[in-house]
């Protein structure tokens, strides 16, 4: 009999459009293994909303693949260690898997090509990291022109249907139990949020998508009314590769119309954040500028103050609406409206001058979407500290961005204390001398925080 063929399953958590299980399957009999590595990825292993996502994910794929009579075996410690003695114990010698860009992915897959066959294979993104390139062959550094050439390949293949047969193994080896992993939080049970805003797995991922292919032509408009929320909510099923980018491209039904041309605008943003790190695998941990190093952050590792505007910003208590109901909707959901995201991280930024990589450091604990690439690459976008981003000197009005965006019903939605405030009251309680007992005094008036900011930038460019 040919020898069984092991599937190495990280973030691509999928049965249909999955060229690595695909070509397993062509060469034998396939055994899937999830390995749980958290010391590879240091700082960077799951936080708690990944993780919950994570065990709910891998219980439905589970599942998915017991409908074939083939199991999902689960090892935890080092991913190249454990998956070698998997195949020391069912006589196997190549490994199929996606093909991973995070620096220790990357680092695991050179390991591991050393010790057994390593087939990898692209499909994750659009286009592999470093297919689209300048005229002189040069990796993209810059959004624009990476977007433009990306399109001009597109569309992608077609994605392939889920295999419709297995071939088993003679024997299964040995698995860890999935609740023995302890993924899911218990003391306290903080997740009722997500469990009543979330459904996980392959088939929810495909719902997610129908749902928003049939409202993808109002995107341009909707994406940035919270209150409507025209987002497609795609992302984490994206990200632990439940659906693959081919999927949501046809899916959408290609960019027709400037609302679906938005939408895949930003499905080319995740390539590109992916390609950014490629070239420089620690774009999460250090700001790209260099001249950032000289910016005088207010460090809550050092100043009480600056630590209790952090916690505030992270518990939703600046007093700015807009600003705590995203930070609410984080904590609740483990996501966040897109443009409520921006105003969230430049506020932490500019009005409360503390450095991007606190922000970075919670959303990575707290969003069930926490991508490595992305995480970092708009982290930086908005601090202006990016190959490509935003100028720190613009600085983002949340109370005007609020009214703007008519936030009103998202507000009432996260932040109870303020339902009995009309418009334009809600955006700007304070403002209007009508702030609740309850709800808390602005952390900085908008002025102040931007001046200070600025001042601070002023202040580093010398």
């Amino acid at each position: 009999m040919t020898k069984p063929q092991i599937l190495w399953l990280r973030r691509d958590l999928r049965l249909a459009d999955q060229p690595a299980l695909a070509a397993a399957l062509a060469a034998g009999p396939v055994v899937p293994v999830y390995v749980l590595d958290d010391a590879a990825a240091k700082g960077h292993a799951y936080g708690g909303a990944s993780r919950w996502w994570l065990h709910h994910s891998l219980d439905s794929l589970a599942r998915d693949l017991g409908k074939h009579h083939v199991r999902l075996i689960l090892r935890r410690g080092d991913a190249v260690e454990e998956l070698c003695k998997l195949a020391d114990e069912i006589g196997a010698d190549t490994v199929h898997a996606m093909r991973h860009y995070e620096p220790w992915w990357r680092k695991a897959q050179g390991e591991l090509a050393k010790r057994l066959t390593l087939e990898l294979y692209d499909g994750n993104y659009l286009l592999p990291p470093g297919a689209v390139t300048t005229g002189s062959g040069a990796p993209y550094k810059i959004y624009t022109p990476f977007a433009k050439a990306t399109l001009e390949q597109m569309p992608p293949p077609e994605p392939q249907p889920a295999p419709a047969h297995f071939t088993l193994p003679d024997k299964w080896p040995a698995s860890d139990a999935l609740d023995d992993w302890g993924l899911l939080p218990t003391r306290p049970d903080w997740a009722g949020g997500m469990r009543d805003f979330w459904q996980v797995g392959e088939a929810a991922g495909h719902t997610r998508l129908d749902d928003f292919a049939a409202r993808a032509a109002r995107y341009d408009e909707d994406r940035n009314l919270p209150s409507i929320d025209g987002s497609s909510f795609l992302s984490p099923h994206l990200h632990f590769g439940e659906l693959s980018p081919a999927q949501v491209w046809h899916g959408v039904g290609g960019p027709q119309g400037q609302g679906r041309h938005t939408f895949l605008k930003e499905l080319i943003w995740r390539d590109y954040a992916q390609n950014v790190i490629c070239q420089f695998p620690r774009y999460p941990l250090e700001s790209y500028r260099d001249e950032f190093a000289a910016m005088e952050w207010r460090d809550p590792d050092k100043d009480g103050q600056a630590a209790a505007d952090l916690a505030a910003w992270q518990q939703g208590r600046t007093g700015y609406p807009i600003v705590d109901a995203g930070m609410r909707q984080l904590w609740q959901t483990g996501w966040m409206h897109n443009r409520v995201r921006m105003i969230a991280a430049s506020f932490l930024i500019k009005h409360l001058l503390i450095d991007w990589r606190h922000g970075e450091r919670w959303f990575w604990d707290t969003l069930v979407d926490a991508d490595y690439a992305q995480n970092g690459t708009n982290w930086q976008w908005v601090a202006g500290t990016g190959v490509d981003s935003n100028m720190f000197v613009r600085v983002m009005a949340p109370l005007s961005q609020s009214e703007k965006f008519d936030a009103a019903g998202y507000i009432r939605s996260y932040v109870p204390e303020l339902t009995g405030l009309g418009e334009p009251q809600i955006h700007d309680p304070d403002g209007h001398g009508c702030r609740p007992k309850n709800y808390p005094e602005p952390l900085v008036a908008h002025r102040e925080g931007r001046e200070r900011a600025l001042a601070a930038y002023r202040a580093m460019k010398g």
